[in-house]
């Protein structure tokens, strides 16, 4: 699967679909973002099970505010619509390729227990 450009409007049912799913934000003017695209684009051609999508931080401000995007690039990993990672800088290949192993790898039924544990607790707490 290609690279998505992700808006306001499909941001949300791309990143809560079930599967995963890699979001870079970035800039035109941001050097760092310019040389991570390939490395992103690359990994979306080698993983067509796996959704990349890209946020033009410049033409989607509210959606960078609403993602508390503060610097770029930033990488988000989603995995059946829970964020899972996320992360400022761009990653060297074999760092991004070790990210989606691992990601790959995740327990979500271990994932979604611990969630569940913490959500307990904090209405206990309240």
């Amino acid at each position: 699967m290609a690279t998505m450009q992700l808006t306001a409007e499909n941001f949300n049912e791309t990143v809560l679909a079930d599967g995963i799913t890699f979001v870079d934000f970035w800039a035109a003017w941001c050097g760092p973002c310019r040389a991570f695209a390939p490395t992103f684009e690359k990994a979306s051609v080698a993983h067509p099970d796996i959704r990349f999508g890209k946020v033009d931080t410049e033409a989607e401000m509210e959606l960078a505010g609403a993602a508390q995007i503060t610097s770029i690039p930033t990488l988000m990993a989603f995995r059946d619509g829970i964020l899972v990672f996320r992360e400022a800088g761009a990653l060297p290949a074999k760092a991004f390729d070790e990210l989606i192993a691992a990601v790959e790898a995740l327990d979500m039924d271990d994932i979604r227990a611990q969630i569940a544990a913490e959500e307990t607790a904090a209405a206990q707490q309240a």
